[in-house]
């Protein structure tokens, strides 16, 4: 099926409001044609570009990418500091072109061993965009799930040391307020490239229910055409939440 008619068909069915991306497979995309890694982190940045503006031209409300996990910081020193100088370069390349498309931009992860430049691109594009409510492109940098879980405990934790919640107020809804992704909610679906088939500690708490569409395409070939892909695919699940469809109740 063609691009085009496979987007027709697309904006046919229920969108999904939330999807989340493991961007994955750069280095071997690199290393597939005798590169460095660092050539495959910039091929997948304009991919990223690419896909983001996609998202946002289907209708989509949302969308949570993996940039760089708390983890990678233990990769060879060059492609770490490619990756950080990358952030900072790419935020300051498509500014332009994200305040015109008005495209949200929010950056979620750990801030605390971040360098000022760093925090400067990520609050400068942050405040340049906070304004647009159409569309978010959530950047999960230095971000890893199991932290983010225990911020939000430990957050909870001390607001009924402060007595300002009792511990039986704590549900999921309260926990999820306590998240990074506290306005987002629950994502509906998440896609992996490059053939890999795990989570690698991202979003373990709202992924709870998701619907996973793993492709073996690795992330700086990962185009238009296969975003679709992905979801036409999620639009033909069954999404029961742990419940039964009622044709099947006997």
């Amino acid at each position: 099926m063609k691009k085009d008619e496979l987007k027709e068909l697309v904006l046919t069915k229920p969108l999904p409001n939330n999807i989340g991306i493991i961007l994955d497979g750069n280095g071997r995309w690199a290393k597939k044609r005798g590169l460095p890694r660092i050539a495959g982190h910039a091929k997948g940045i304009k991919t990223l570009v690419e896909i983001a503006e996609a998202a946002q031209d289907l209708g989509l409300k949302n969308v949570l990418v993996y940039a760089f996990s708390t983890e990678n910081w233990s990769r060879p020193e060059p492609e770490v500091s490619f990756l950080m100088k990358a952030l900072i370069d790419s935020l300051n390349k498509y500014k332009a072109r994200i305040i015109k498309r008005k495209t949200r931009i929010k950056i979620i992860g750990e801030r605390t061993n971040l360098t000022p430049k760093i925090l400067e691109a990520i609050e400068n594009i942050e405040e340049s965009t906070k304004e647009f409510n159409n569309f978010t492109l959530y950047i999960c940098f230095n971000y890893g799930s199991r932290q983010e879980i225990v911020h939000g405990v430990k957050d909870l934790c001390q607001r009924v040391v402060n007595c300002e919640l009792k511990i039986e107020d704590i549900t999921p809804e309260l926990f999820d307020q306590a998240l990074y992704t506290k306005e987002v909610g629950p994502i509906d679906l998440l896609i992996r490239t490059s053939g890999e088939e795990r989570l690698s500690n991202f979003l373990l708490w709202q992924l709870a229910y998701s619907e996973f569409v793993f492709t073996k395409t690795y992330w700086p070939d990962f185009h238009e055409k296969e975003f679709l892909e992905a979801i036409y695919e999620y639009q033909s699940r069954s999404r029961r939440f742990g419940g039964v469809k009622e044709e099947n109740v006997k």
